[in-house]
């Protein structure tokens, strides 16, 4: 681990926030993971939602070779949810394996992932799944990470796309360093993609190190996202990468978390970002905070001069009690402000939340739990999201478990209000 080293930017006051314990309507289990020997198992991702209100996501393993799905959620129009694997990885010996990230939609509906393993290197792919005209889908792998010496392995989230249509992500290892890379997918004109890596991680000694989650444009271009390690005490960085107008992007770290002398701040953030209108970011970490244990936080970063930005905890998770603890996922927003998200553990018996955090209107703010998850003798419910939130135009909540179920092997979820 690196020593202690000053921090960076300016630092906030830790706020407190109440822990209120709130039901919504109700939560419903729409599938059942690993109701058969090809189906899916084990989703540890968010969703995404077609026009038509289709669900898509992946699954880790399972599936006919046991290492991984992509799987979609339909509502078959009688109150009820029917499941397709569309692909299931491992077809071939280079195919990619394991994918641990959600999806994207194009315009023409084709859909872009990432697998943690597998892939001619072994160091996971880009692949597209397009639909074929006869009901299926026809996957294909866009690029095999670790193929070339310094390029990045192992991509534990998924990409976002420009409007040119170039795809951007992150590995959590390989690089020059062999800590993580930010990498750049563009079209080549021929059908295919060439990648290209933006950035290493670790070129200087507060660098961040290991990036597991997904980025995030702004309106600028340019891109944010976050290191589980790394920076001035070791404890994860929020990063920034600024187009230079050459091609190239620039990174500078925003935050340090857990810097020297501040209890109270979160550390190892495993999620993405997200901004709210007024150009704050929010996120989560995996664990720190003000208790003693270190059960993760939520916390915003805000802009606080030319270059600068303010961190403040909103929220610390509770090691004991109905809080949730250990969020391992990206937080959404709602029309209103308030922010939603799931804790993977935590909750009345251990199995994890969902929960809303509200302005209270006084600079802090409140938490509620919306839901906590339970397995229980005769209940099929779903434990341990470690994916994020979706909203449909209606705002019910949907995502994934990765335990649970009638078959232990995860659900797919709905939060109704």
């Amino acid at each position: 681990m690196q020593g202690y080293r000053c921090s960076i930017g300016v630092r906030a006051i830790f706020t407190v926030t109440l822990l209120v314990t709130s039901s919504w309507a109700g939560e419903k289990v729409l599938h059942n993971f690993g109701l058969s020997n090809t189906d899916g198992q084990t989703p540890v991702a968010s969703l995404v939602m077609d026009s038509a209100g289709n669900l898509y996501g992946t699954t880790m393993i399972g599936g006919s070779k046991n290492v991984g799905t992509v799987f979609e959620t339909s509502p078959n129009g009688s109150g009820g949810w029917t499941s397709a694997v569309l692909y299931s990885f491992g077809q071939t010996g280079t195919d990619g394996q394991n994918p641990e990230a959600g999806l994207i939609f194009d315009s023409a509906g084709n859909l872009y992932g990432t697998t943690y393993a597998g892939g001619s290197a072994s160091g996971g792919t880009v692949f597209e799944l397009s639909p074929n005209g006869s009901g299926g889908w026809t996957e294909k792998v866009l690029h095999n990470f670790g193929i070339s010496t310094g390029d990045g392995q192992n991509p534990q989230a998924g990409l976002v796309a420009d409007s040119a249509g170039n795809l951007y992500g992150t590995t959590a290892n390989g690089g020059t360093q062999s800590e993580g890379t930010v990498f750049e997918m563009s079209p080549n004109g021929s059908g295919g993609y060439t990648e290209k890596v933006l950035h290493h991680f670790f070129l200087t000694t507060d660098d961040g190190e290991n990036p597991e989650a997904g980025l995030i444009f702004d309106s600028a271009g340019n891109l944010y996202g976050t290191t589980f390690a790394g920076g001035s005490a070791g404890h994860g960085t929020v990063f920034e990468l600024v187009a230079n107008g050459s091609g190239g992007f620039t990174e500078k770290v925003l935050h340090n978390f857990f810097v020297h002398g501040d209890a109270n701040d979160g550390s190892n953030p495993q999620a993405a970002l997200v901004f709210d209108t007024a150009g704050n970011l929010y996120g989560t970490t995996k664990t720190g905070g003000s208790e003693f244990f270190g059960a993760g936080a939520v916390f915003e970063l805000t802009p606080s001069g030319p270059g600068a930005w303010s961190e403040k905890v909103l929220h610390t998770f509770a090691f004991s009690g109905p809080d949730g603890k250990n969020p391992e996922s990206a937080l959404i927003l709602d029309s209103a402000g308030n922010l939603y998200g799931t804790a993977y553990k935590g909750g009345t018996t251990d199995e994890g939340i969902v929960f809303k955090m509200t302005p209270n209107g006084s600079g802090g703010w409140t938490e509620s739990v919306i839901h906590n998850f339970q397995v229980v003798s005769g209940n099929n419910d779903g434990a341990n999201p470690q994916g994020g939130l979706i909203f449909d135009t209606a705002g019910n909540l949907y995502g994934t478990t990765d335990k649970g179920g009638n078959h232990s092997a995860g659900a797919v979820f709905e939060v109704t209000p």
